[in-house]
Formats: structure tokens, sequence, C-alpha cells
């Protein structure tokens, strides 16, 4: 017998400025769509079925080193097969390859009987993110997009994730230009050194985002998401960042940041009326420049991965 099982993953926002490598959220209403096929037997196999190009050598998805990775901990062969049916496009910077490792996982442990925790399958999720940063494992993306809402990577030896309350008035526009940010090229970029004024800044931006999150305070949230070590290095890929922001925060949007490597340009704001105004703004921005661009505006997701639904088939 086959047991299968079709999960949904949302898109995810890391770092959410001031939080490189340790802060995210997920996104309600954008996603992968994965289905899980576990079998007797011993052996991988991903079909794509998106409308989206992937790699077709397995070693080069990030959905292998990820299952992989979950199957040698769980100990006993199985044949597993796995098929993407929607896709969020790559380098779109709202974490799709962190949407594909994490719906595979969740999938996968659904399918084997649920042995491993939500915890556990962010680190299986980790190993495809370290496929595509360069060796770096990071868990920003698919942290969001496996446990839902706000979360931070306390550290990440032993990996310590908290998960944040996510205030009501807390609304997020993201405009993804139609231009293609690779994150090994975004993270090459980035300095392996900084000052200590800069790291006192940062400190405190990343603290007082995680009490603005804690007292469900979105003005202390926008005030504390502005990165001064990853974002001037990494503005210039997006083009006319600065004047961007500027457009942005005159609508009454609490901040603009970039979402996870880009190019993808993310606005935290109030209340609804305001995302609105400021997501039109974004993709008037590209627009005026000749560059198309996708817009989402809505809330911050409270639900991770889930299953949408899961059967029992002959071989």
């Amino acid at each position: 017998m086959k047991k299968n099982v079709r999960v949904i993953a949302p898109g995810t926002v890391a770092n959410m400025g001031c939080g490189f490598d340790v802060m995210g959220m997920a996104l309600n209403g954008v996603g992968d769509i994965i289905s899980v096929s576990v079998s007797e037997g011993d052996g991988l196999s991903i079909e794509n079925r998106s409308s989206v190009e992937l790699p077709s050598e397995l070693d080069k998805n990030v959905i292998t080193p990820a299952v992989r990775a979950m199957m040698k901990e769980f100990g006993e062969p199985r044949m597993v097969e796995v098929t993407v049916e929607h896709k969020i496009s790559p380098g779109s910077g709202i974490g799709s390859s962190a949407a594909s490792s994490a719906a595979a996982v969740y999938a996968l442990n659904e399918a084997l009987g649920c042995p491993f925790s939500a915890e556990k399958l962010v680190e299986f999720a980790m190993e495809g993110e370290k496929l595509i940063s360069g060796g770096t494992p990071h868990a920003d993306n698919v942290g969001p997009a496996i446990l839902g809402g706000v979360v931070l990577m306390r550290g990440y030896e032993p990996l310590d994730i908290v998960r944040l309350p996510v205030p009501d008035n807390f609304f997020c526009s993201v405009v993804h230009p139609d231009i293609v940010v690779k994150t090994k090229d975004a993270r090459a970029v980035l300095p392996t050194d900084i000052t200590l004024r800069l790291a006192v800044k940062q400190w405190g931006n990343v603290a007082g985002l995680v009490a603005g999150l804690a007292l469900k305070d979105v003005y202390l949230i926008g005030r504390a998401m502005v990165d001064s070590v990853v974002e001037p290095h990494r503005k210039q890929f997006i083009p006319g960042f600065d004047e961007l922001r500027s457009k942005v925060l005159a609508t009454g949007a609490l901040s603009v940041n970039i979402s996870g490597s880009g190019p993808s340009v993310f606005a935290v704001s109030p209340d609804m009326e305001t995302a609105t105004r400021a997501g039109e703004i974004m993709s008037r921005h590209f627009a005026d420049m000749g560059i198309g661009s996708d817009l989402y505006v809505g809330t911050v997701s409270n639900q991770g991965c889930r299953v949408l639904n899961s059967s029992m088939s002959s071989r």
C-alpha cells in the first residue's frame, strides 16, 4: 500500500529588516503545494507538474537533501515519491526554496506517521536552504513556513526557535519585480565583519522588533525594522530602492525592507488601506521603470504547513 499526503506551505518573508538569518514571517495566500507518496522500497523521485521550471537533476533540487536527511534519521528504507504541483517562482524573495523543502518534509512526516516534531522538521528543511545558499543552513524562511506566524531563531547550535505573537493591526505588502536575485549572489556581497557601532545599532533594532511583537505595538515594530548591516549592500540589486522606500513611507507605511535576499520588497502597515496604497506605489515604481511585478497584500499567516488531503492507494 502507498500513503499519499498533499500539503501546502506558505511563502515567507525572511530577515524582517534587522533580523538577518534569525527572523521571518509566514504569508497568507501564497505558497507551494506538494504531494508525497510513501511505499515499501528504497529511493527518491521528484516530479515537477508546476508551471515553474525546476532543476531536472535530483541533487540540484532543494527537496532532495531535506528528504534524505529525514529518511536517514528515520532509519528505515522507504520509496518516497514527491510531486510539485504548484510552485512559488524561484528567486522571488518570498521563500521559494523554503516552501518546497518545508512542504516536502511536512508531508513526508505525515505519511510516515508523524515520528518527528515540528522543530525537527525545520532542521531537515534547513538542509535544502544549505544547498542554495552556498553551504549556509538558515531557518528564517523554513521556520515560519513550517510553524507559521513570526519566528525568532534564538540560536542554531542547537536550533532554538521561538514563535512570537502577531498584532492584529499588522499588515504586509509584498511586491515581486520581474528580476532575479540569486541567494548566492546576495550573500556574496555581504561583509564578513562589521564595526561595534553597527553591531550595537543592529542589536537595539532586533531587540525593539521582538519587544514590539511581544507588546503588539506595530509602531515600535516599524521603528525597529531598520537594517544597518545587510540592506546597504543588497539594495544595489533593487532598482531605485532608496526612492521606493521614501515614496512608500510617505503613505503612512511603518517600514520598507528587502524580503530575504530579494528582489521582493515588503512594507508593513497599521491597516489594510495603507497596506493597499503602499503596494500600489511599489508596483507603480517598477512599472515606471518598465519592470513588471506581482503584488501581495494581506496579513501574516498564523498557520504554517498544513495537510490539504491524504489517502491510501494500492501500489
